[in-house]
């Protein structure tokens, strides 16, 4: 096996960072301090993506993307990883799930959010409804020949700058054995129209400026011409283009693991305690070796997963080892650098608590450690009939 990337790919992660550490990290106190990301320069951002040729690298070059494959994209996700998410959200990623626009969809949402013209949003947690997305309770019933929907939909990211959200709702319910099984469907929503509310949702510890947005919907009536992929179809909408979300999330914590390790490796080195480098003592070294350990194996647990997906072989499991060690590793590895600066850790002097206080999301969104675990053990198990 060859471990090692091309030359193209040295080239991605090279522009990448440089773009993160010269156009990310300048602005992270100001965000951190305000909770906001002023406009011009979030324009800035994306308009500097977009010349660089980046923007909606994800998607293929029929469409006007870069057409980088899971490896080399991953590779981006992972650079932009070390920057504030609240403002590497301008280094466009739309959402893949466009791929399944057909017919009008496609001039109206898919080419335009691949341009950089309208951004996007996802839409899936409710209330009541997070990992268990089958318990979703925002309907859609059949009303004059149109959907009227009723419902809402929290911890939404990145809808407060979204043009439109792809949303999925509960369009139907099955009777089984196990109960009822609701039936779901994806639509595209646009801002403003008329029953559709997005507004501020919680403030978290976590990723400040990267709000979650609340989504109401009032008696909101969507054509069929909105309707993503089929009626009832939004699983199968799910399992062809989100696969692979979890892999963002893996690899963003590997990114900002390493960001974080290298603080604690300089402070290990600069800082002294009993007439020596704090880095001599066994106690600081073997946290540092430990670390460094753990991050490499998460990098390659991530970029293995993407490999595998290039390759058409199947990675769920993969995948959701990645997401579940790269951010549980991300907690180990804040909070031991966290330790090793002491009470100066915990100071807005560095960014060490920032790094902390973003972590604890990591194992929550886009499917929680527990439900990771719950694939991986399904995966090794049905097999044998367990």
């Amino acid at each position: 096996m060859n471990f090692g990337l091309t030359e193209e790919q040295d080239m991605i992660v090279s522009t990448v960072r440089d773009f993160v550490e010269n156009e990310i990290y300048p602005h992270e106190n100001l965000v951190e301090q305000t909770g906001q990301v002023p406009n011009e320069i979030a324009q800035d951002i994306k308009q500097k993506c977009i010349d660089l040729g980046f923007y909606a690298c994800n998607f293929p070059e029929e469409v006007g993307g870069a057409g980088l494959n899971h490896l080399d994209f991953t590779l981006v996700e992972r650079e932009l990883g070390r920057g504030s998410m609240a403002l590497n959200h301008f280094f466009g990623r739309p959402q893949n799930i466009l791929m399944a626009c057909e017919g009008e969809q496609i001039e109206r949402y898919l080419l335009p959010a691949v341009r950089g013209e309208r951004m996007d949003a996802l839409a899936m947690t409710e209330p009541d409804a997070g990992s268990d997305v089958r318990g979703m309770k925002c309907t859609a019933v059949r009303a004059g020949g149109d959907w009227l929907v009723n419902g809402t939909k929290h911890f939404i990211s990145g809808a407060e700058h979204a043009d439109f959200v792809i949303v999925f709702i509960a369009t139907g319910e099955d009777q089984t054995p196990k109960g009822p099984k609701k039936r779901i469907t994806a639509f595209l929503v646009d801002r403003g129209t008329p029953g559709f509310t997005i507004r501020d949702g919680y403030k978290s510890v976590s990723h400040r400026g990267y709000k979650n947005m609340v989504l109401e919907f009032d008696d909101c009536r969507l054509p069929d011409a909105q309707v993503l992929g089929e009626v009832d179809g939004g699983f199968n909408v799910m399992n062809t283009w989100l696969y692979a979300t979890r892999l963002t999330v893996a690899t963003m914590s590997v990114g900002r693991a390493r960001r974080c390790f290298d603080y604690a490796l300089s402070y290990s080195a600069e800082r002294k305690q009993f007439g020596q480098q704090i880095g001599k003592f066994q106690g600081v070294s073997f946290q540092i070796a430990d670390m460094i350990t753990e991050i490499d194996a998460a990098d390659w647990l991530t970029l293995s997963a993407a490999w595998r997906l290039d390759q058409s072989l199947p990675a769920n499991r993969e995948i959701a080892s990645a997401k579940l060690y790269a951010t549980e590793m991300l907690a180990r590895v804040t909070d031991t650098t966290l330790q090793i600066h002491g009470g100066m850790g915990l100071m807005d002097d560095y960014p060490i608590e920032r790094f902390w206080r973003d972590a604890r999301v990591e194992r929550i969104w886009d499917g929680t450690s527990e439900i990771q675990r719950h694939i991986i053990s399904r995966d090794l198990l049905r097999p044998l009939g367990a």
